[in-house]
């Protein structure tokens, strides 16, 4: 990573991937700037991360508005002094998840919104990179998701639908940047993870546990997840584009497993 730059989205707390995202990519030589929305950077402890990160800029955006991530871009080229190598994207919020609402009595104007920060940001940051020119050659954008995309997880709620549409536009953007710069746009479908917002959601230990049982790895940790996002953005994974990537200790090829059957077995 040593000479690449790049924003972070999505960094709140110790507990989150994007935060130890950006320290690991700052361990391995990169510049970072970090942004989140204005409520969660007043909510969040960024300054302290900015700090372990070189004094990295911290940028508020709200990334459902083109006119803040124009701003955030514009401030990012001048920070590197140009266009810069990488993107994480970490972002996801529910407002039907966070008040409650059933899958089948969902508030459509609240999935909306959820659909809006949740997937169709991708393409808002990506539309943003592509218009500005922002992103070098072979760069690398890399967006967090979920294998309840793919299968049925009942609390998960929208958030399946959020990111099934965040993996249709990696897909789709990831062709057209691919085709005009060499850039590379993938997802990371990550192991239920205890970060502030996955905790937010309906029976969440009972995910963790499940997935634990169900792994023959055993879960993925925040920290392996950065070390996989650095992967991504170093130049060892060119030529990978427009792929969800499993990063779940084998949870999403594995049937059942004895752990799981014993569990169920038990009196």
């Amino acid at each position: 990573m040593k000479g690449k730059k790049g924003i972070i989205f999505g960094a709140l707390d110790e507990k989150s991937i994007a935060w130890k995202t950006a320290l690991k990519c700052y361990e391995e030589g990169a510049q970072i700037v970090l942004t989140n929305a204005p409520v969660a950077l007043r909510m969040g402890e960024i300054s302290k991360l900015a700090e372990q990160c070189g004094n990295a800029p911290v940028i508020g955006a709200d990334v459902t508005n083109m006119d803040d991530l124009k701003n955030l871009f514009q401030k990012s080229l001048e920070h590197f002094g140009g266009s810069f190598d990488f993107i994480l994207h970490s972002i996801g919020m529910s407002l039907n998840v966070r008040k409650g609402k059933h899958y089948t009595e969902m508030n459509y104007e609240w999935n909306q919104k959820t659909l809006d920060i949740s997937a169709i940001s991708l393409h808002k940051v990506l539309r943003t990179a592509w218009d500005m020119d922002a992103l070098n050659e072979w760069g690398s954008v890399v967006a967090l998701t979920y294998i309840a995309a793919q299968r049925v997880f009942p609390d998960y709620n929208e958030m399946a639908d959020a990111k099934a549409l965040l993996e249709s536009v990696t897909r789709m953007f990831g062709y057209y940047y691919g085709q005009k710069k060499k850039v590379r746009v993938n997802t990371i479908s990550q192991s239920p993870t205890r970060t502030t917002a996955g905790s937010g959601v309906k029976g969440f230990d009972g995910f963790v546990s499940y997935a634990e049982k169900m792994s023959p790895l055993g879960n993925a940790t925040a920290e392996d997840c950065a070390n996989y996002c650095v992967m991504m953005f170093s130049d060892l994974t060119r030529f990978v584009t427009m792929q969800n990537l499993f990063h779940d200790g084998g949870f999403s090829f594995t049937g059942v497993t004895g752990a799981v059957i014993d569990q169920m077995e038990k009196p």
